[in-house]
């Protein structure tokens, strides 16, 4: 498994609202309260079952620590593809990897704790898999499988347990064929 935490991914590319680079910054700058919209992907994996992979961010995490979020999300870094960099951060995080396939895009602003926020244009992406997992302990303190139909109301119903751009990229996931 790779250990590389996210520290050693230090900078984000900066978007306009149709996704088109304007260049980059650190990181940390941008998840200040009032930072640009800035490039990211979220990736769903999911089982046979249905049931798809959460993970409880670490909680020496500077923002959303010990929330549960999707499978995996980061940002692409320059001069890679997105792929290329969502396919290496869900190895980085999980100990895996999978195929992948980009089933649409969001855009959100929210406020975070700490006095950060979330300003991106995600690309969120599905994978399929069945296999052992091995968190990362620097991105993740816990994980599980949830069936999609039992998170669809949860992620409503109880929205303190969960990162604030989930109820954002869910519906993306909920709604798309899941037959990979």
């Amino acid at each position: 498994m790779k250990t590389i935490n996210s520290s050693e991914w230090p900078l984000v590319i900066l978007v306009d609202k149709h996704d088109n680079c304007l260049g980059t910054q650190e990181k940390l700058m941008v998840h200040q309260q009032g930072g640009q919209l800035h490039r990211a992907f979220s990736i769903f994996v999911v089982d046979e079952m249905d049931r798809v992979l959460l993970q409880r961010r670490a909680k020496m995490k500077y923002h959303c620590a010990g929330l549960w979020a999707n499978t995996c999300c980061s940002h692409p870094q320059p001069g890679m593809s997105l792929l290329e960099c969502a396919e290496n951060r869900l190895e980085v995080e999980f100990g895996f990897s999978t195929v992948l396939q980009k089933i649409g895009t969001a855009q959100y602003d929210l406020p975070l704790d700490n006095d950060f926020s979330e300003r991106e244009f995600d690309h969120i992406f599905l994978g399929r898999y069945d296999g052992p997992v091995t968190p990362n302990p620097y991105e993740i303190d816990d994980y599980k499988w949830v069936h999609s139909s039992v998170l669809a109301q949860d992620i409503y119903g109880n929205a303190e347990k969960y990162v604030p751009w989930l109820p954002k990229i869910f519906p993306t996931f909920f709604q798309h064929p899941r037959k990979l």
